[in-house]
């Protein structure tokens, strides 16, 4: 019997139904990685970024929430397109994916093997966090690798059943993948809060720190923070992100001043260069680390200036 030709549609079906397994796949192991990364840290990577992982969880999401649909989609088409004609099981693009995946699959547990036998043979700690990296890659693709060398041998034609249990166990897995996110890095407008709060530090950092430099300049604080607008030098105070409204500035003393925002979550927290421009620290007993950590509503920084660490530019000319 001739073998039938694959037409426009069924190249472009599947070359499709691959693209967004691929992906999908990709996003749902990265997507691990990061929940992986979120509850066993590492010291040093995440020593300063609490929430470094953030911005890759919401992405990869998104992406399982777009691919996964468009995946079954497409291959509800091609299952169609079968049941009406089983000759459409042997046409070339058919059987490339299949291979081509299972390839990919083969490899992708080959290098899997060797990147855990490698980090073993060199001395280096196995951490809970590595193994269940290298754990996480090999149910994937071993998974998909057994999964699609049955389909090349008509398993799930003669067993549907399980074909539909196995389906479903997928997008339930998916799912829960999905909904784990919104736990870890919370909703759209926790989100938002959390992004308008680290824009405030950043602000009354940006706030002090010219703060400081007026002093060093003219060796006395300003009155109000309309003082340190210079237009000359395109230096405009920043205001509050959601409200519009100026931060709260107060001189307390002849080096010392205040500065309060009001913050909509628990936070906060110094970064590397943060900790280069910080003046004392904001809580008496506490470190530099602690300089910007705020509780929810209203919250003060005081600050003293340290004049030989940031002695006036006239005594340094």
């Amino acid at each position: 019997m001739d073998t039938p030709k694959a037409g426009p549609k069924d190249f472009v079906f599947w070359v499709g139904a691959m693209a967004t397994l691929y992906g999908g796949v990709v996003a749902f192991v990265t997507l691990v990685f990061d929940y992986i990364n979120h509850s066993f840290p590492d010291p040093v990577t995440n020593q300063y970024y609490a929430d470094a992982y953030s911005d890759s969880i919401s992405y990869e999401m998104a992406a399982l929430i777009v691919l996964a649909p468009v995946f079954l989609v497409l291959m509800r088409l091609i299952r169609r397109d079968i049941a009406a004609d089983a000759s459409r099981k042997e046409i070339w693009v058919r059987r490339w994916a299949l291979f081509l995946t299972l390839f990919v699959a083969g490899a992708t547990l080959v290098v899997d093997l060797i990147v855990l036998l490698n980090t073993f043979l060199q001395g280096e700690d196995l951490t809970t966090g590595f193994l269940l990296k290298v754990l996480t890659v090999f149910l994937v693709s071993g998974s998909g690798f057994l999964h699609f060398l049955a389909d090349l041998r008509g398993y799930w034609d003669r067993e549907p059943a399980r074909a539909r249990m196995v389906s479903s166990a997928t997008g339930a897995l998916v799912c829960i993948a999905i909904v784990a996110g919104f736990f870890i890095i919370g909703t759209p407008q926790q989100i938002r809060a959390q992004k308008q709060d680290a824009i405030r530090v950043q602000d009354l950092q940006n706030i002090q720190w010219q703060i400081v430099n007026y002093w060093q300049q003219k060796e006395k604080l300003p009155t109000t923070l309309d003082e340190l607008n210079d237009p000359i030098s395109y230096n405009v105070i920043p205001v509050d992100p959601q409200t519009k409204e100026n931060y709260e500035y107060t001189q307390t003393g002849n080096l010392a001043f205040s500065l309060c925002a009001a913050f909509a979550q628990v936070g906060g927290s110094s970064s590397v260069s943060d900790v280069s421009r910080s003046t004392e620290p904001a809580i008496a007993g506490k470190g530099l680390e602690d300089n910007w950590q705020h509780d929810a509503g209203r919250t003060c920084f005081d600050r003293t200036i340290d004049p030989e660490r940031y002695p006036p530019y006239s005594k340094t000319r």
